[in-house]
């Protein structure tokens, strides 16, 4: 055995024997934080010390937890996930963790830390001046974002125990907190005839009749409209950074395209649908007449197409 377990206060700690320090002369101990039970304290020293007896052993880092984040673990990421979801990854950290978590010593880090960030996030969190906590589901994808981080630092030997494991994540109701309200019929066709002059008529019109996600929509170029058969082809979406491909995983897809002239009204608008449009030519004017009107597709019960969605 080359460690014990101590106490200081109310917590416990593993304390293990990394060998003689020829600088000091002494013996040299490392102290891990494992809570306020000697049982977790004893487990986590078990672990420690087979690591020790394996070879798997490290000492812990003097890092930061926020240097740690983005130093460390979001470069190894962008490779691994969406460019959206390395995007959302990258601004909740930036936006939330680092202003309250960052200083924090990485090694230091306690759930407790976490529980009172949590609270303060669903009191407070919002960051576009008007104040105002963020809902539980946002703050519930925050602490899912950590606890992966910090299970990537506990099976790299970086640290000893994932703290978010530990720490109270809020809970979300089943249905989400509030109803949603959706127009009717008459009302979407009210709206779209209030707006058919505008450069977003085109695109507010597909994804009212399609059930076209926004990035996939404003994705759109005129290589993926077949106006010979109807079709829309779903094979890349707009972010924020970037138009890019869906994922090798994720399966193009088809939906029913609105009979609608699309290129007379976007020469109308003398701007086209949208700038990523430009990409391709536009077909000929001759194949882009329609054979129904907004008003009927709006009246449908059910959307145009309801096509697997691929995973985001």
């Amino acid at each position: 055995m080359r460690g014990h377990v101590a106490r200081k206060g109310s917590r416990y700690y593993a304390v293990v024997y990394e060998g003689f320090d020829a600088f000091t002369g002494k013996d040299k101990y490392r102290w891990h934080a494992a809570g306020d039970t000697r049982k977790a304290a004893e487990k986590l020293l078990g672990d420690l010390v087979k690591r020790l007896h394996d070879g798997d052993y490290r000492a812990p880092d003097r890092i930061t937890f926020g240097d740690y984040l983005l130093e460390r673990w979001l470069p190894t990421k962008r490779a691994q996930l969406r460019l959206s979801t390395f995007s959302s990854y990258k601004n909740n950290i930036e936006l939330h963790v680092i202003p309250h978590l960052g200083a924090i010593p990485l090694q230091k880090l306690q759930p407790e830390d976490l529980d009172m960030f949590y609270a303060h996030l669903l009191t407070d969190g919002k960051r576009n001046g008007a104040g105002g906590g963020l809902a539980p589901k946002t703050v519930r994808i925050i602490h899912g974002i950590l606890r992966k981080a910090l299970a990537d630092a506990m099976r790299k030997g970086t640290v000893s125990r994932n703290v978010a494991d530990l720490a109270d994540a809020p809970k979300v109701r089943l249905g989400g907190s509030r109803e949603m309200t959706v127009w009717a019929a008459d009302e979407l066709r009210d709206f779209l005839a209030s707006i058919e002059d505008s450069e977003w008529y085109v695109p507010i019109f597909l994804a009212a009749n399609t059930g076209m996600r926004r990035g996939e929509v404003l994705g759109l170029t005129w290589r993926n409209v077949d106006l010979d058969t109807a079709r829309l082809t779903v094979s890349q979406q707009f972010c924020r950074s970037s138009t890019k491909p869906r994922s090798p995983t994720s399966r193009h897809r088809t939906a029913a395209a609105p009979s609608i002239s699309i290129r007379e009204r976007s020469l109308c608008s003398g701007r086209g649908v949208v700038s990523s449009w430009s990409e391709s030519s536009p077909p000929a004017s001759a194949r882009t007449r329609a054979s129904c009107s907004p008003a009927t597709t709006a009246d449908q019960s059910t959307p145009t197409s309801s096509p697997s969605r691929g995973s985001d």
